[in-house]
């Protein structure tokens, strides 16, 4: 039992320190890039790592910017910004699944009402027909049930009607 409680615990230690080495760590005290309408320019541009293309049209931006065509001006717009405002202003279609899925909960809800209604349920008892309310609410007045501030004291006993 020793045995297999020390292989055990060296496979783990084994496992824990290799995945430890794939872990790919986040400095957050280092500037990072955000994309977002509040904050237009970020700390950092969203292309950190430049291709030889990339780094070619870096030093032509260096130049007259004239001689640049417009995809090029993109391309280096692109470079420092993910989005432009338009395409950060732009609407997503999030508010379509959402909707869906608030119709999806209120329908299963509705037919576990449905369900728990059938056969969860008996049937509504004689107590709460209409009929019987009707009987027992002459009883109480009849009995001048709590007469100073309750049930009794909002019927007018002479003209035989509420208050």
């Amino acid at each position: 039992v020793r045995v297999f409680l020390k292989k055990q615990k060296v496979l783990k230690s084994f496992f824990t320190l290799r995945t430890a080495g794939s872990v790919n760590v986040l400095d957050c005290s280092l500037p990072q890039y955000n994309c977002r309408l509040d904050t237009p320019l970020p700390d950092v541009p969203f292309v950190r790592e430049l291709t030889n293309q990339q780094r070619a049209l870096k030093e032509k931006e260096k130049g007259d910017w004239r001689s640049l065509t417009k995809e090029e001006k993109l391309a280096l717009y692109r470079l420092t910004h993910q989005f432009s405002y338009a395409e950060m202003r732009q609407g997503s279609s999030e508010w379509k699944t959402v909707l869906g899925g608030v119709f999806i909960m209120l329908g299963f809800s509705g037919l576990l009402l449905w369900w728990q209604r059938v056969y969860v349920y008996g049937p509504v008892p004689r107590t709460l027909t209409p009929d019987w309310t009707e009987k027992q609410t002459q009883r109480m007045i009849d009995m001048r049930v709590n007469p100073v501030h309750g049930f009794s004291a909002h019927w007018d006993y002479d003209r035989k009607q509420w208050k």
